[in-house]
């Protein structure tokens, strides 16, 4: 049995958004990664709690949301999260420009080894599309 089976409404919306902002291959890989696994509820909370409680709220749109990722991701330099983002901000409508805009803007905020960092995960996802 699959642990994500039996889900809440929460959960479904949330997944829904999550396909539209990353993309069905990143979010099967992260689920299939831990189906089975204790993980796998790390990964229903943040459907739940991420891509439906935050991501749903009227208050921004996507394309802004992406932006503010693509800056707190920097500064926390979770580059794993980051290439996913970056994805993620190209499927919202910004531009490359724009991200690397927003890279160039970190580094003021965060550091240049941060928005240095940064710009290597953004280039290779560049490099991949």
């Amino acid at each position: 049995m699959s642990s994500y089976e039996n889900t809440s409404q929460a959960f479904d919306d949330g997944l829904a958004v999550r396909r539209q902002v990353m993309g069905d291959d990143f979010v099967d890989r992260a689920l299939s990664r831990t189906d089975g696994t204790e993980s796998a509820e790390m990964q229903r909370f943040v459907t739940e709690h991420v891509w439906d409680a935050v991501w749903n709220r009227p208050g921004l749109p996507r394309r802004d949301r992406s932006l503010l990722n693509l800056g707190i991701l920097t500064a926390l330099r979770a580059h794993e999260e980051l290439a996913g983002h970056v994805r993620g901000a190209l499927n919202n409508g910004l531009s490359r420009e724009e991200i690397v805009e927003a890279i160039v803007h970190t580094t003021g905020y965060c550091g240049a080894p941060a928005a240095l960092s940064a710009m290597k995960v953004v280039q290779q996802v560049f490099d991949e599309a």
